[in-house]
């Protein structure tokens, strides 16, 4: 089955079959454990993996630089294109064949949809994508499922609300893509109308026979085992002032969790957040996107071991 993992690119969460992501959990748990007990074999020593952070981010470079380092391997990289020669006018595509000669691996991050698959296509080695344009972060949808599977106990059968901008944001968009190849009791959407999940997206949670709904931000709450809250990202909108009439459309407080939400009900975000969660939910037993964020260690860690080998 490991033979399905090596060398193999990392592009979209649509890539991989539910038997693939069962696989990876499974991987995932057992370096969770053995991080636990401090007992982390260095599967990946000698080995060079590159961080081609053309966007700014802080968990992903993160958590993709200690799941290496836990393994042994060392990192190269950068977090942003304007320390590169990119900012002198270097093509992405020059650089990641630049990388390519220097490293195992690359994982690759930028604004620009496709980035991922161009990279792919140009270097010899394996490529992860850690998130390029409005649709593709599928190393973070990985976590989002590990963390429901870790805390409910099974993926399908839920019922997931998921909140804020379904149109631009990759880590939603990437968690409902995910979800098709699970069987969630159904999914709920939670936000603007100008920010309603895209027609093709749709598109496959009809063709996965996944029911879904929108309702209001109170409804959904009630409703829900799993409440996927996202940020409205200002930075992915073509317009400024379109972002600045829906900036702020929904907050998850305490009281209303309080007043609506089941007690099993857990919070997920993939941060970082603004002011769509309340600091005053932080310490209940519904939050779950600190956990989710710890997470983001060993199922990366057992990602980059499964295709380095």
């Amino acid at each position: 089955m490991e033979g399905n993992w090596r060398g193999r690119d990392v592009i979209s969460i649509l890539d991989f079959t539910r038997e693939e992501l069962e696989e990876l959990f499974k991987h995932a748990e057992s370096m969770k454990k053995s991080l636990e007990e401090g007992r982390v074999e260095k599967k990946l020593k000698g080995r060079i993996i590159a961080l081609a952070f053309f966007e700014p981010s802080t968990r992903t470079r993160l958590s993709f630089e200690t799941a290496a380092k836990r393994l042994g391997a060392d990192t190269i990289g950068f977090s942003s294109g304007f320390s590169t020669s990119v900012e002198k006018g270097e093509t992405i595509a020059d650089t990641i064949r630049m990388l390519d000669s220097y490293a195992d691996a690359i994982v690759i991050r930028s604004k620009y949809e496709g980035s991922a698959l161009l990279a792919a296509e140009i270097a010899g080695k394996p490529v992860i994508n850690g998130g390029d344009g409005k649709q593709h972060h599928p190393t973070q949808a990985m976590i989002d499922l590990y963390t429901v599977r870790e805390l409910k106990g099974r993926i399908d059968g839920l019922v997931y609300a998921i909140v804020g901008d379904l149109r631009y944001g990759r880590a939603a968009t990437s968690f409902i893509l995910a979800l098709t190849r699970y069987q969630p009791e159904s999914v709920i959407f939670v936000s603007p109308p100008q920010l309603k999940p895209r027609p093709e997206v749709l598109m496959l949670l009809e063709e996965a026979g996944i029911r879904y709904s929108y309702a209001r931000l109170e409804d959904a709450v009630e409703a829900a085992d799993v409440l996927y809250v996202t940020r409205i990202q200002k930075e992915r909108f073509p317009d400024p002032a379109e972002y600045e009439k829906v900036k702020g459309s929904y907050r998850v407080t305490r009281s209303l969790l309080e007043e609506k939400a089941k007690r099993e009900l857990k919070v997920l975000h993939p941060l970082p957040r603004v002011d769509e969660i309340t600091h005053d939910v932080d310490d209940t037993e519904w939050q779950a996107y600190f956990t989710q964020a710890a997470n983001g260690v060993p199922v990366r860690m057992a990602l980059l071991s499964l295709i380095l080998g």
